[in-house]
């Protein structure tokens, strides 16, 4: 069984509700907040790469929460790590697409993440508040008006809706 398969069958696995849950999850978030502090605070750094088990290492994490960390990242890089074959000699790239990474943070309701003071230095206030409100804004369904029976038909025939398309 690949690492990923594990993390995602034990991680979702257990009921946020239940004390064990809870606490699984209270740990997990604050693991994944302290690596993006250190990620986030050097942006115009190169990627970060590594061997899977020395990057948990380097961010005093157990392997499986870096895995966890690797899968939620993943949707926010340039490229792919292709994790359903991960292993922890298995090398990743991490070059963050910062924008994709902040609109998935706020879609995600990450407020923990996506208030970090490290954002200050990757986009301005304004930028921000643009990426917040268009992921906010990318959900929302808009209905068109409704047509009413006496309505001229939006085929363009010139009859009245009830006459042509509404029947």
């Amino acid at each position: 069984m690949s690492l990923l398969t594990e993390w995602r069958d034990y991680a979702y696995g257990l009921d946020d509700r239940t004390p064990e849950g809870k606490e699984f999850w209270l740990n997990y978030f604050q693991a994944e907040k302290g690596i993006y502090e250190k990620i986030l605070a050097t942006p115009g750094a190169d990627p970060v790469k590594g061997i899977v088990k020395e990057l948990a290492e380097k961010y005093g994490v157990s392997l499986q929460t870096m895995v966890g960390f690797l899968d939620g990242i993943d949707d926010s890089l340039f490229t792919s790590n292709n994790l359903d074959d991960i292993t922890e000699d298995s090398e990743v790239t991490l070059d963050i697409d910062y924008e994709k990474l902040y609109m998935n943070m706020v879609g995600c309701n990450a407020e923990w993440l996506y208030t970090l003071p490290m954002w200050d230095a990757i986009f301005t206030k304004e930028k921000r508040d643009q990426l917040y409100k268009q992921e906010k804004t990318s959900h929302t369904v808009v209905k068109p008006p409704k047509v009413g029976r006496n309505d001229p038909c939006p085929c363009g025939s010139g009859k009245k809706y009830k006459k042509c398309c509404g029947r």
